[in-house]
This record gives structure tokens, sequence and C-alpha cells, in this order.
């Protein structure tokens, strides 16, 4: 959410903001309702004041025994108290439409994102690790999980439906290992680990800008007003929601937990395989810093090397890509999205996402701090994944994969696997 003096004085920007981001509102109503909003208060105010200024009228006239004068300014009292009354309830309609026009309203797009309508303007910026060549016909992740012992989506759809699966034996340790090698380079990179709940109130998706656009990817709890969270991003941002804190050295928080997502609107794409789940696990980072463009810059590309740095160690190649317009969501002020290869794909598909979003949750979260002349302003808010798991089965699988159908492991993950060097069909 942005504040509606900013609002105010970037119309039109913010209107082709909402153009490139593919986000159908309407800044001119919003400013109008603004305005009939503001013209009510302060007619509400000044009503009000008529009507204090006549009760104590009233208590005078009574009190010298001009009974007469007094009922008629009981009457004249009565009358403002019902305008006061229907003005405040056009209000309140008023507050309800300009409340809902406000949480539509996108984040300001940094001056170097690209311009585009999809993934496919997004733009890229390197490139690192070489892409296998094979001189056999390579397996994809579900044959080679399937052959190994690691995957079983057959009984998941038979527990939980469709996009549902079982990771077993070295499957389970294995993403066990690419957690916990995230979670090592997370905490040398001085972030504090949080438990975080999975069940959050329906508040927290509003402060953190999941709501009410990402209500349909949402999984609920009927009767509670309670949801699944598709990233811990929600609960780590909310976890200081309403309070003011000290960002003097930037709050580096991480949580791994797992995540739902229903996936509405992708029927019949990556239906094979691990790429769109209903259920996976994320290592997600978050940082909480003051209000600094160029400082929120530096930690940006900081969450994002984090992520480099895991898939560097797990020996996959990857790219990073800025993120078109037509791409990022609505509360992103800047982002880069991290493909890794998949050899079945033959193409980079999405395994991170790296957002800074300046104060556009904290404004909504109520998140604050004090400057060094000790005034109160609103922190900037950015995310990224550490890891998520079971999409990066896939390129680690596929990747390293070898002729006999056994899987390589990289070295930095054979500390976790009981010093094994392959996975054996």
């Amino acid at each position: 959410m942005l504040d509606i003096q900013f609002i105010r004085q970037h119309e039109q920007e913010l209107q082709e903001a909402a153009k490139l981001k593919g986000i159908n509102i309407s800044i001119a109503k919003l400013l109008e309702k603004d305005q009939q909003r503001r013209h009510f208060l302060q007619q509400a105010d000044a009503l009000r004041a008529k009507r204090n200024e006549k009760a104590q009228r009233i208590t005078t006239l009574l009190s010298n025994g001009q009974q007469g004068e007094a009922e008629q300014l009981k009457r004249e009292v009565r009358l403002l108290n019902q305008q006061i009354k229907q003005d405040d309830s056009k209000r309140r309609d008023l507050e309800s439409e300009y409340h809902q026009l406000m949480l539509q309203v996108p984040n300001m797009m940094s001056p170097d994102t690209p311009k585009g309508e999809s993934d496919q303007d997004n733009v890229e910026l390197r490139k690192v690790g070489i892409v296998p060549s094979f001189s056999y016909v390579p397996k994809d992740h579900m044959t080679l999980g399937e052959n190994l012992g690691l995957i079983d989506v057959p009984r998941g759809v038979k527990v939980a439906g469709s996009r549902s699966f079982f990771l077993k034996g070295f499957g389970f340790h294995l993403q066990r290992a690419v957690q916990q090698i995230a979670i090592d380079v997370l905490m040398k990179k001085g972030f504090t680990f949080l438990d975080v709940p999975t069940i959050v109130n329906e508040e927290s998706l509003y402060h953190t800008g999941f709501f009410p656009d990402g209500r349909e990817q949402t999984y609920s709890i009927e009767k509670e007003e309670k949801h699944l969270i598709g990233t811990a991003e929600i609960p780590l941002v909310s976890y200081y929601s309403g309070e003011i804190i000290d960002v003097a050295q930037p709050i580096q928080l991480a949580a791994v937990s797992n995540c739902y997502r229903k996936e509405a609107g992708s029927a019949g794409r990556d239906v094979h395989g691990l790429y769109r789940v209903h259920q996976f696990t994320k290592v997600e980072q978050v940082i909480l810093c003051e209000a600094d463009v160029e400082t929120s810059n530096r930690l940006h590309e900081e969450l994002t090397s984090n992520a480099e740095e895991i898939l560097q160690l797990l020996e996959l190649p990857y790219r990073v890509v800025a993120v078109c317009s037509g791409d990022m969501g609505q509360k992103n002020y800047k982002q880069y999205d991290i493909e890794t290869w998949m050899p079945s794909r033959q193409a980079y598909g999405e395994t991170h996402s790296s957002s800074n979003v300046l104060d556009f949750q904290a404004r909504r979260s109520n998140l604050r701090y004090k400057d060094k002349n000790g005034e109160v302003k609103y922190c900037f808010t950015l995310n990224n994944t550490g890891i998520s798991s079971p999409r990066i089965l896939i390129p680690l699988l596929e990747n390293h994969q070898q002729e006999d159908g056994s899987i390589y492991i990289p070295k930095a993950l054979r500390r976790y696997m009981n010093d094994m060097e392959f996975l054996l069909p």
C-alpha cells in the first residue's frame, strides 16, 4: 500500500505502472473517492462543531429559565444528529470503496525494470555454470526418481489428489540435505531462523500484499478466516507488524516451512513431475531495513547472491533475469528471478524469486522504525527464496545423472548424505 499523498503527487506514473503490471485500476477514480471522503470528513466536523455549540447554548438557556428557546435548539440538535448519522453512513460506504481501491494500487517500479508483458520479456543478466552435454539420451527427473525409489506420485495422488507426491528413502534425505545446506549458508550470513506458523490470519495476507489479488491461489480454512501460507515471507514480515523496531543494522530473518498453493489457472500446465505441485517446502530469507533505496538495492543484490551461492554449492547451472513489468507482482519495486537449467525441459526453469518491496508491505503492516533524528518512518522489506523443494530436485537429479542411472551427489551435499558420492539404482 502506498501513501495517499504520494499517490496524489504521482497519479500518472502510478497509472502507467498499473498498466505495465496488468493491474486494472483507475487512479483517477481512487483520487475522486479520496476527495469525496475528505469532503464528508470536513462536513462532519463542521456539523459536530455546530451541534456542540448548540448543546452548550441549551445548557445556558435552561439555567436561565428560557425553556422555549432551549426546546427549539433541542429540535435543531436532533436534526443535526440525523444529518450526521446519514453522512456517516455515506462516508463509511465511501471509505470501503476507497480502501478497496487503495489495496489495488501497485508499487512503483525501479527505473531499470524492463518493460514487457510476460516472462518471455524478462532480460537475462548473467549465466553461471555449464549446461551439461550428454552422450546418451538423458532421463527426466520422474524416471530417475522412480528408478531410484525416491519419488512416488501414484500413491501421492491416491492419498491427496492431483499434483501430490511422496518423497521416500533417499528422496527424503536429499530434500533435507538441500534444505540444510541453505540453512548453513544463511546462518553464516547472519540470518536468524524462526519456526513460523503455516496457518495465518487474513490480516497477515493483506499486510504482506498477498490479498486481495492472491486469494484464488490460497487454501483457506472455512469459518475461521485462517489461511495456509504460500511462503514463509508472510509470517516473517508480519512478525514485527504494528511495532517500532530498530533497523540501525538490517534485520535478517529466515524460515523453513511447508507451503501451499492452489495453482489455480494452471490446468494442463506442467502436469508431469514435480515442477508445479500443491505442497512444497521453502527456505525463505527476508530483510527489514531503513527506508533508503540505495541500501535496499544493495541488500537486494546480497539476497540474490545468497541464493546463487547455494546453487553453486549444488553445482547447478543457472541464470539470473531481471523480471519485466508484466511478470512482476503488484507489491514489487524490483525483482530478479533465478532460473536453473532443467534438461528435460531443455530450458531454464524458475527456482528462486528475489524482490525489493520498499515500504509497500510495511505501510500495510504498520512496521516502523525511528531514524537518526527520531522521526518515525516505515521500514523497507525484501525477500528471496533460499531453496524450494521439490522443484530444486528437478535440476539436481537431471543435471547430475549418470549413464547407468545413478545420480552424482555434489561434494557440498555429501556431509548431509552419509558421505555418499552417488545415489545408485
